[in-house]
């Protein structure tokens, strides 16, 4: 069984901040779990564009407000406490939070702990992030 406390998680190295946005991320890789698991927020006035090439997502809004914009349907879907959005399709979208907006998360396949977006708005594919370890030794 793991028991972790999010208290814990924002004072250690598994809280991770980026531009526009900070992750708890309580579930990584190597907890075995088949999926990691994130408390994230989303900052007021940022325009997040993401592209999980690598992953799947399922996000829950906890609390704030803000929107979605699917890049691939021009959709643009209001997010608020309740509302969970799947990008079930690797979707490229832009999250442009109204308020901060604090997530609950989950990606599949597991990310490792110290992923940041890259040029894409994607994490690296774990296969990536081991040549560019070794491309840097």
């Amino acid at each position: 069984m793991i028991v972790r406390k999010l208290q814990d998680i924002r004072k250690s190295d598994r809280n991770v901040k980026s531009n526009g946005w900070e992750s708890a991320r309580l579930l990584l890789k190597d907890d075995a779990m088949g999926f990691s698991f994130h408390v994230t927020t989303m900052f007021a006035g940022e325009e997040l564009h993401m592209h999980y090439q690598n992953h799947l997502e399922a996000v829950l809004v906890l609390k704030g407000t803000g929107t979605i914009e699917d890049l691939g349907t021009g959709l643009t879907h209001q997010l608020a406490p309740g509302v969970m959005y799947a990008l079930n399709a690797n979707d490229k979208h832009i999250v442009r939070p109204e308020t901060d907006i604090l997530t609950a998360c989950v990606f599949n396949p597991p990310v490792t702990g110290r992923e940041v977006h890259d040029e894409n708005g994607a994490y690296p594919a774990e296969a990536d992030m081991v040549r560019t370890a070794e491309l840097a030794n």
